[in-house]
């Protein structure tokens, strides 16, 4: 979208509802460096700007910043919404267009489900390291003397702290 000047003569200063860039910033928590960038990307554009040359935004540039977000949570880089605008905007078809979203979406989701089945069994080994240690209050020995950790299988996350010699691996003497 072309910006165009706005004639503070007319209306004198800003026209109501449009936003400076910081107050643009504020509004969706993001940094006006940031904003500049997205700018630079051609992910975001000003309406217009004002006699002083300061960029300014319709209030739905906050959406757009927003999406922005949501898709980079989603694990886009920047450069990848640049490009997946552009192929956007390429595309003919709304069928089109929408099936390479959908087939973008897919892949992401198909990502975060393998995240957080990744991180739902980290989260197990956590949980079984902090209950482990949780029963160790009295110990006065080193974990691999004490009777009552010898006594069950230290979970994965600990079971380097848990040797006979005390030391974590590759501190053993080679004979």
């Amino acid at each position: 979208m072309a910006t165009t000047p706005f004639d503070e003569k007319s209306g004198g200063g800003i026209p109501p509802g449009l936003l400076r860039i910081g107050e643009l910033a504020q509004r969706v928590g993001k940094t006006v460096r940031a904003l500049h960038l997205y700018e630079d990307l051609g992910l975001l554009q000003p309406t217009s700007r004002s006699k002083g040359r300061f960029r300014l935004y319709d209030p739905s540039a906050a959406d757009r910043v927003l999406w922005i977000g949501k898709l980079q949570e989603m694990g886009f880089s920047l450069t990848e919404i640049q490009d997946f605008l552009k192929n956007w905007i390429q595309l003919k078809s709304a069928p089109s267009a929408m099936k390479q979203i959908r087939e973008l979406f897919r892949e992401r989701l198909a990502q975060t489900d393998d995240t957080l089945r990744r991180l739902n069994t980290l989260r197990g080994e956590m949980e079984a390291s902090l209950e482990y240690l949780e029963q160790c209050h009295q110990c006065t020995k080193a974990m691999a003397e004490c009777e009552a950790c010898a006594s069950q299988k230290a979970p994965r996350l600990l079971a380097e702290f848990h040797r006979k010699n005390g030391k974590p691996p590759g501190t053993e003497p080679q004979h």
